[in-house]
C-alpha cells in the first residue's frame, strides 16, 4: 500500500510541480536469496520524486536504504515493482545518475584535475577540450580547490576527497545526484561546512538528489522531504515529512525556528519510539 500523509498531500496541493513523475518507485519489493533462504529486504515501496527535488532517507541499519539506492543508481534490480527516471525503467548504471560515497572513492594516482576530468571526458564526450577544462575549472572552483588541483588525493584531507568527489559527480551534469552518507566519516566542522557548500551548488543546478544520512539534523537542513523507513525485514516507507524552511538555508537560521523543534521531535520520536531498533 502507498503511504502519502497529510501533510506530504498539503504540499503537493499547494506545490503543483510537487506532483512531477520524474523519479518513480512502484510497488517495488526486494528479496535476495541468502543460504538461509529468501530475505525480504523491501516491501510494496511507491514513492515519486519531483525532478530537483532533494530527498533525504533515514532509517536504521538494515531498513534497505542502500538498496533503495543502488536501484536508482542502476546496481540493482528490483524482484517486484519498477524504479524508472523520466517514464523510462532504470535497468543499469549510467551518468545521467552519478553516486558519491562516504569514502570518496577517487583514483589515488590521478591528481584533483585529472579525477574531474576523467569523468567528464567519459560523459559528455561532445565537450571540446576547451569547454572540458572550463567545466572542470568551474566546478573545482565550486568547492574550493583550484589551487589544490595538482594534488593527488593522498595530499588532501577527507574534507577536500570528498569535495573532489562531489565536484567529479556534479561536472557530469547528471539528472539524479545519489549521496551515500558522503559526509558520515567528517569531522562536525568539516560536515557542516561541506553541507552548505552543496546546497550552494546543488541550488546552481538543482539535479534531483536522493541522499541517504543517519543525521536527523543534517536531513532538516537539507532536505525538501525527509523519507523515514521501518525497520527490516520487509521494510517500507513509515512516514514522508516535509520539510518547510524557505532557500537558500543556514543552520543558525533553522535551528531557531520553532518548526525545526518540532520536526525533530516528530523524527526521534519515529526512529526511537514508534521504531525502536531491536538492539537498541
Amino acid at each position: 500500500m502507498a503511504v502519502m500523509l497529510d501533510s506530504e498531500l498539503a504540499t503537493m496541493a499547494s506545490n503543483p510541480s510537487a506532483t512531477a513523475e520524474f523519479l518513480e518507485f512502484r510497488n517495488v519489493g526486494q528479496v535476495f536469496q541468502t543460504r538461509r533462504g529468501p530475505f525480504e529486504a523491501l516491501r510494496t515501496i511507491n514513492l515519486s520524486v519531483a525532478q530537483g527535488e532533494f530527498l533525504c532517507v533515514i532509517g536504521h541499519s538494515g531498513c534497505g536504504k542502500s538498496t533503495l539506492l543502488n536501484m536508482v543508481s542502476g546496481f540493482l534490480q528490483p524482484s517486484s515493482g519498477k524504479v524508472s527516471l523520466a517514464g523510462e525503467p532504470i535497468g543499469a548504471p549510467g551518468p545521467d545518475r552519478m553516486v558519491v560515497f562516504q569514502n570518496y572513492s577517487l583514483l589515488p594516482w590521478k591528481t584533483v584535475w585529472q579525477n574531474v576530468a576523467m569523468a567528464v571526458q567519459a560523459a559528455r564526450p561532445e565537450l571540446s577540450e576547451g569547454d572540458r577544462q572550463q567545466v572542470v575549472e568551474h566546478h573545482l572552483e565550486m568547492v574550493g580547490l583550484i589551487e589544490a588541483r595538482h594534488k593527488k588525493p593522498a595530499q588532501i584531507s577527507g574534507g577536500m576527497r570528498q569535495r573532489v568527489a562531489i565536484a567529479r559527480a556534479l561536472a557530469v551534469k547528471p539528472k539524479v545526484l545519489v549521496l551515500d552518507e558522503p559526509f558520515g566519516a567528517l569531522d562536525a566542522i568539516t560536515k557542516e561546512e561541506l553541507q552548505e557548500e552543496l546546497l550552494t551548488i546543488w541550488q546552481e543546478q538543482k539535479p534531483t538528489v536522493l541522499m541517504i544520512t543517519h543525521d536527523i539534523d543534517e536531513a532538516l537542513f537539507l532536505a525538501d522531504r525527509v523519507v523515514m523507513m521501518t525497520n527490516g525485514p520487509a521494510a517500507t516507507i513509515g512516514e514522508i515529512m516535509t520539510v518547510p524552511f524557505e532557500r537558500p538555508r543556514r543552520y543558525e537560521t533553522i535551528q531557531n525556528d520553532p518548526r525545526y523543534g518540532q520536526l525533530r521531535n516528530q523524527a526521534l520520536d519515529f526512529l526511537y519510539r514508534r521504531h525502536a531498533h531491536a538492539d537498541s
